[in-house]
């Protein structure tokens, strides 16, 4: 069963437990079926604003997973401090018997950034196989697919593939201060622009302008200005994109003209990976921005303009479920 839908051509505190039969197709059972010495593994996916974690193994053969929804884990968000404390409270929900781990992170760029995350893993899952990988790797498998290029759109933006011959490529993920455009900050932060250029013109404020204001309870643009530079944080500004891309959605002419801005970054960021990877590499599209908002999906898929749009798809479920797939691939090597 594909994990994927095809898009169309026209187009901290307590954690929070539940079970979830999301991406059971793409946890397929061993050959000889499930049994109790099914070894439980667990799929990490940490985010800049959260930790998604799902535990499985025999007990959830089923298609039920143990989910788990934690403060972010983020190394460059929290810090190694705040990274462990929530570590150790997804360790402690999830109970014992974890015989591998694989973790998608955000910023998991460099070789020195996963073995401190690693390391941390390893302390709080003792005696378990450990693989730290880059979030958008965990796309990828959640999508079924071995080879593909990911373009993923949350708060910050990134583009990542493989081919068949194994060769990678990547373009963007930054982070909001060299880069990340078309990502949730970057739609903020033109809106914000929008508003001061509105002001100086000694124009009224837009309709998008005044839904900002309101959101963020300023008067007037020199003072979301002003909170703009008080609290910097992308995670803060980026919860606000949904509202400028509604407006968007509703034909509001500085929205959409925000919304095609990010449609362009967002397609030069997958145009490049494709282009060193290979033009007939399906292209998954991931991350808030892309599933919840399909005008802004559209457009970028129209903008990458591939020879078979069927190719371009919206992932249907939570990249968590990819760093399950991997964590079950680590105990089978």
């Amino acid at each position: 069963m594909e994990e994927v839908q095809q898009f169309p051509e026209n187009g901290g505190g307590s954690p929070s437990v539940e079970s979830t039969a999301a991406g059971a197709s793409a946890l397929k059972a061993d050959a000889t079926g499930p049994s109790e010495t099914t070894p439980a593994v667990l799929g990490l996916h940490i985010g800049g604003s959260k930790t998604h974690a799902v535990r499985w193994d025999a007990t959830h053969a089923n298609g039920e997973g143990m989910e788990i929804t934690e403060a972010s884990a983020n190394l460059s968000s929290v810090g190694h401090q705040g990274a462990d404390a929530v570590l150790r409270r997804i360790a402690a929900s999830v109970g014992s018997g974890i015989e591998a781990v694989c973790a998608g992170a955000a910023g998991a760029d460099t070789p020195a950034s996963r073995a401190v995350l690693s390391a941390l893993l390893t302390e709080h899952f003792p005696g378990a196989r450990i693989e730290v990988v880059h979030d958008t790797r965990i796309v990828l498998a959640a999508a079924g697919l071995d080879a593909g290029v990911v373009l993923v759109a949350g708060t910050g933006s990134v583009a990542w593939g493989r081919n068949g011959d194994g060769m990678e490529a990547r373009s963007g993920g930054y982070g909001y201060l060299l880069g990340d455009e078309g990502g949730g900050y970057s739609v903020v932060r033109d809106a914000v622009r929008e508003a001061l250029r509105e002001y100086y013109a000694g124009l009224e404020p837009g309709t998008m302008v005044r839904a900002l204001m309101a959101a963020t309870a300023n008067v007037d643009a020199l003072q979301l200005m002003d909170s703009f530079y008080a609290k910097p944080e992308p995670d803060h500004w980026a919860t606000l994109a949904p509202l400028v891309l509604e407006l968007a959605a509703e034909g509001d002419h500085a929205a959409v003209r925000i919304q095609a801005e990010a449609a362009h970054h967002l397609a030069a960021l997958a145009r490049q990976v494709l282009g060193e990877l290979g033009l007939d590499l399906p292209l998954v599209m991931a991350g808030s921005l892309l599933v919840n908002h399909s005008e802004l999906a559209g457009a970028v898929a129209r903008k990458v303009s591939l020879e078979d749009p069927s190719s371009i798809r919206i992932l249907s479920q939570t990249p968590v479920h990819g760093a399950v797939e991997l964590a079950r691939q680590l105990i089978k090597a």
